[in-house]
């Protein structure tokens, strides 16, 4: 009885903590309509590692799974090369004089995926690299290949050539994991090798504010620092269920929570960039509001796109997205996650709640289209067609495909801009651009006309 209590006692502290970690460094204050530019400061992109250990149930083991991937687990080294400029030494020492190239390195972690040298790893671990290096746990150094990569998930591909067979870990299913299921991180914290903690999946489908394109990361509690992003976060079995890749911070280093990318969607992103050399994404072809999704279980469906996969399986303006083939939707993160998941030309079962029926309906994906972005304001445009801007009324215009995070809010999506700053604009490149340019110059206010999804006009300030 007094183990048992014991045990009670600690989740009881163990969850105190978890709930004031979040409200303290992940809820977030949503502002609708006007609000400033500013950075984000909570949630950092780190180059980090694991450092805990979860003193639970004594019964499990995790000796195997560690034996199984410790291996296969290795230490990135990115060196790029920079150019500084100094203004005054044209002034004092001649033209030319001004500029210095140096060099900067950066460190992370990778998982090897094949036995012939595939290995995966951060986006960010490896950007602007002019040199890529990797170490395995044995010591021995290989120059690595980039084959590609993928900002959107923070995913890249690098491929080294040896002619000895590596350890490597393979993909798991990361739709099958639970909540309270039992973790394995591993990676290169502080430049240590491989170093092994474990830890429990805290949520799935967290969508971070901060973190503008994946929507769906697995949250576990599992310590992580600086050197152990692009690491391994495996099961019990040995299995890779997630690439570690940002924590939930003001300080930079591990305070109680660390993000993984599903394996389901990081293994679809390699795929892609073996095959195709660029990832292929898809889209259901459906427009959804935030404000309409804060007290249902599901997505409900603000619009259809016209001759898009929703409309073609008969998906309808007002369905309520449930589950995608067997895995529960609760939220658009959960949706997201299963998109990114897929490939066009792939079938998935919609299960859909309409006015309290279920209805199951089966949709083939379409590639998505192009889109520019702004970086400013985290918003992914793209052009009508002549039909959608006539059926709007409107000569000209440009649609919000996607956004996200503090700069603007989910209700924005599917809102066609008109004008900015009382011009009219042109293709989504143009206001990507015009967009940017403004972003960066904080003395002038910014006024964007919009239609909403009602047709009404709107205008919206930034500052």
């Amino acid at each position: 009885m007094k183990k048992i209590l014991g045990i009670l006692g600690v989740a009881v502290i163990g969850g105190g903590i978890a709930l004031g970690g979040y409200k303290l460094f992940v809820e977030q204050p949503q502002v609708i309509i006007e609000r400033t530019i500013s950075p984000l400061s909570n949630v950092v992109k780190s180059n980090y590692t694991e450092t805990g250990l979860y003193n639970g149930a004594t019964t499990t083991d995790f000796t195997i799974a560690a034996e199984k991937t410790v291996n296969a687990v290795v230490h990135v080294k990115n060196t790029a090369v920079k150019t500084q400029i100094n203004p005054w030494a044209e002034f004092y020492y001649g033209r030319g004089s001004g500029a210095r190239k140096y060099e900067q390195v950066g460190t992370g972690s990778g998982v090897v995926i094949t036995s012939d040298g595939y290995v995966i790893t951060n986006n960010h671990v490896i950007a602007e690299a002019t040199d890529l290096e990797i170490t395995l746990n044995n010591q021995k150094k290989y120059k690595a290949e980039l084959i590609g990569t993928d900002p959107d998930n923070d995913i890249a591909l690098l491929k080294i050539n040896t002619d000895q067979e590596l350890p490597y870990i393979p993909f798991g299913n990361s739709d099958q994991i639970k909540v309270g299921e039992w973790v394995l991180a591993v990676g290169n914290p502080y430049n240590l090798t491989s170093t092994v903690t474990a830890g429990i999946i805290s949520a799935k489908g967290r969508d971070l504010k901060g973190n503008n394109n994946v929507e769906s990361f697995i949250q576990t509690d599992a310590a992580v620092n600086p050197g152990n992003s692009g690491g391994a976060l495996v099961n019990i079995r040995g299995e890779l269920i997630g690439i570690n890749t940002a924590i939930s911070s003001k300080t930079g280093s591990f305070i109680g929570y660390s993000f993984a990318v599903p394996s389901n969607i990081a293994k679809r992103v390699i795929e892609d960039l073996m095959e195709f050399g660029s990832v292929q994404e898809v889209a259901m072809g459906i427009l959804y509001s935030s404000k309409e999704n804060e007290s249902i279980n599901g997505v409900k469906v603000s619009n259809i796109v016209e001759d898009g996969s929703a409309d073609e399986a008969g998906i309808e303006k007002g369905d309520v997205i449930k589950k995608i083939n067997q895995v529960k939707i609760s939220k658009y993160a959960d949706l997201a996650g299963q998109l990114r998941a897929k490939r066009p030309g792939d079938f998935v079962n919609v299960t859909v709640d309409r006015a309290g029926v279920l209805l199951v309906k089966n949709v083939r994906l379409k590639k998505r289209k192009s889109t520019f972005i702004s970086k400013a304001f985290k918003w992914e445009l793209i052009n009508l067609t002549k039909k959608e801007l006539k059926d709007k009324g409107i000569s000209a215009g440009v649609q919000i495909y996607a956004a996200g995070d503090d700069y603007s809010e989910n209700s924005l999506r599917g809102f066609v801009i008109t004008k900015v700053n009382g011009e009219k604009i042109n293709d989504a490149k143009s206001v990507a651009e015009t967009l940017d340019a403004l972003g960066r110059d904080r003395r002038y206010k910014i006024i964007i006309e919009m239609l909403n999804l009602d047709g009404e006009i709107e205008r919206i300030r930034f500052r």
